[in-house]
């Protein structure tokens, strides 16, 4: 068994390597590898954390992940607020990070330039209102959690949890990122924003709100909808080969 602390630092790294990872990859490599390519880096990002720490804690690397498998009993609400504060912290220190780094070039403003935030309105990628960013968030982050909890179930084939995981996140970055740069992650939209000024700050309210209703959602009906195997396992356990 590992230790809390071991489990909340392996949620420190995983959470750390998806924003730097992810974020890094639109911030200083977006003009070459265009959207395609900032998909993927999120997709690999999971998936190869989920494959290095997973059995560790589970690689939530997620708020809206940990409460809606706190809903769907696969982890003690006890345990939520130890693993939320930590994501949201290696969020932050990642865009820290990432700002020194991209202040490597004369000029660069994270203000001007949006630094991977998340937005709507005017700060949506292609200019979609509030309540459209605030569908496709929730929907998508559902969906996340409802592939999540399926690929760990005890009935599903063992150790390619982190292969469906990681291709969920690539295609709901392929699907949203015109709409709202994707967040399906509080800590994800929390980390870049606290570098790209108040008008991204402002809109956080969304990208917290929308993606834990959607891991809710998941949570309280992936039973209900899709049934159980054996009594409920912890996702570090399920994602063992």
């Amino acid at each position: 068994m590992h230790t809390n602390p071991q489990r909340l630092a392996a949620e420190f790294f995983g959470t750390f390597w998806l924003v730097f990872g992810g974020c890094g990859t639109a911030v200083l490599a977006s003009e070459n590898v265009q959207w395609l390519g900032v998909s993927l880096a999120f997709g690999l990002t999971v998936l190869t954390m989920a494959y290095a720490v997973g059995h560790v804690s589970g690689a939530h690397f997620n708020p809206a992940i940990t409460v809606g498998l706190a809903m769907c009993k696969r982890l003690s609400w006890k345990e939520v607020p130890g693993y939320v504060v930590v994501q949201v912290v290696a969020a932050i220190t990642a865009a820290f990070v990432l700002w020194v780094v991209a202040h490597g070039i004369p000029g660069f403003d994270s203000t001007e330039t949006g630094f991977a935030t998340n937005g709507y309105g005017d700060r949506s990628p292609m200019g979609y209102d509030w309540w459209a960013v605030a569908i496709i968030e929730v929907l998508l982050t559902a969906f996340f959690l409802y592939v999540i909890l399926g690929v760990t179930d005890t009935r599903a084939p063992k150790g390619f949890a982190p292969i469906a995981i990681g291709l969920t996140l690539t295609l709901i970055h392929l699907v949203s990122i015109p709409v709202s740069n994707t967040s399906v992650n509080p800590a994800r939209s929390i980390g870049p924003a606290m570098f790209a000024g108040w008008d991204a700050i402002w809109q956080l309210w969304l990208f917290i709100l929308a993606p834990l209703l959607g891991g809710l959602i998941a949570g309280a009906t992936y039973a209900t909808l899709f049934g159980d195997g054996e009594p409920a396992t912890p996702l570090e356990v399920a994602t063992e080969g």
